[in-house]
């Protein structure tokens, strides 16, 4: 992979996270499942699972495209991909936060969408946001 391609969890962290290649039609199969975990919510704030839903609708639009084709674009539009669903997923995270909808499967679909973004460190960290139990047998040590 070129230098301007190079993962931002290149760098050794000090803390355990799963190391995957940029796989954005794994990423897009994730955002599926994140879609179905979503929608069989009950008793959740309406609003708030509603803009879930639809930051996950986009994300899946960004990522359909390569599932359908089960490979990555070019790398340079592989990269601004990953970084407008990255972008979205921090918000997906903000909206699963403030309408109180996450919980463990939830956590670790969203740490899967990270490390299938080449982003493991964030996905290890911002899953605990989306409800990943830290003693999940599923996540790095």
């Amino acid at each position: 992979m070129p230098p301007e391609h190079t993962p931002p969890d290149a760098a050794q962290p000090d803390r355990p996270f799963f190391r995957v290649a940029l796989n954005l039609p794994h990423a897009g199969r994730v955002a599926r499942r994140i879609n179905v975990l979503l929608s069989s919510e009950e008793g959740a704030d309406r609003a708030a699972l509603e803009a879930a839903l639809l930051t996950v609708s986009e994300i899946r639009d960004l990522l359909e495209p390569a599932v359908e084709l089960d490979d990555n674009p070019a790398p340079s539009i592989a990269v601004k991909i990953r970084d407008q669903v990255a972008m979205l997923g921090r918000r997906l995270v903000l909206q699963i936060e403030s309408g109180k909808l996450g919980h463990d499967r939830l956590g670790q679909c969203v740490r899967n969408l990270f490390e299938c973004l080449g982003l493991g460190l964030e996905g290890a960290d911002i899953s605990l946001r989306a409800g990943e139990d830290p003693g999940s047998m599923q996540r790095p040590f």
